[in-house]
């Protein structure tokens, strides 16, 4: 008799083999250019590798698609893009194509994919960008993701996982043997970008008041010329002065 993998005793709750629902932003899917077309030299690029694309028509085969790069509309084959899900999880595409994907200089080290295994039927691979200081040292490695009886994954027989969602977590938080831990999917232009393009709030700190070098007359001034440079507030004047009053504070004696 064979040896029943077992998952490795963690602090988190274990869970039934029935995986939780999975939520609609995360069933959401998106199609992935596989390649710059053309391929022609001298020939301006209506689509580039691993960018986003928008489906205008889909005849099966063929299908009309817009890039999110240059707007452009082509007519191109299926088989040149891949359905992307969960933001990492690619159907339609090899070993090869995973390498070059991967390889984009966005990315940074740790960068990954999961993919449909092309020799095992059921099973999914793990692709994992290794970046090194020099730039010919920088590799992609794959792991094969097998399937249990029960639906369970697991790259290592003594770490399962009732869902590709629960592997993609663990091995973002540890590389638990892997080359690297899992940093972030594959970079997609057109995607990515657009979220790093929305403005970051700006915080504005306020100089720091030392209350030592407030005087009454800067509280209870009535009139602020262009050349004051106080910095109470008028707003806190008017707060000062109205508790001040309420607490019989009439003989204003903060003179330092």
């Amino acid at each position: 008799m064979g040896t029943c993998p077992i998952r490795r005793q963690s602090n988190r709750t274990i869970l039934e083999n029935h995986p939780e629902p999975v939520s609609q932003s995360l069933q959401d899917s998106m199609i992935v250019s596989l390649c710059d077309y053309p391929s022609f030299e001298r020939s301006e690029l209506t689509m580039c590798i691993g960018e986003r694309l928008t489906i205008i028509s889909d005849d099966g085969d063929f299908m009309m698609v817009r890039s999110t790069t240059t707007d452009q509309e082509s007519y191109i084959p299926a088989s040149y893009t891949a359905k992307v899900a969960h933001r990492w999880l690619f159907t339609g595409i090899s070993r090869y194509k995973a390498v070059e994907l991967l390889m984009q200089p966005n990315n940074q080290s740790g960068a990954f994919l999961i993919r449909e295994s092309e020799t095992n039927r059921d099973c999914y691979s793990l692709s994992v960008l290794r970046r090194a200081n020099a730039s010919y040292l920088d590799c992609v490695k794959h792991y094969r993701i097998s399937k249990l009886q029960n639906g369970w994954f697991y790259i290592s027989p003594g770490v399962t996982f009732p869902s590709l969602h629960h592997l993609v977590e663990h091995y973002s938080e540890s590389a638990d043997g892997l080359c690297s831990r899992l940093t972030g999917p594959c970079f997609i232009q057109g995607y990515d970008n657009a979220r790093e393009a929305r403005p970051v709030p700006t915080a504005i700190r306020r100089p720091t008041i030392n209350w030592k070098d407030i005087s009454s007359s800067m509280i209870f001034k009535r009139k602020r010329t262009e050349s004051d440079q106080s910095l109470v507030s008028e707003g806190l004047r008017e707060a000062i002065t109205s508790y001040l009053q309420m607490t019989e504070g009439n003989d204003h004696s903060w003179d330092t």
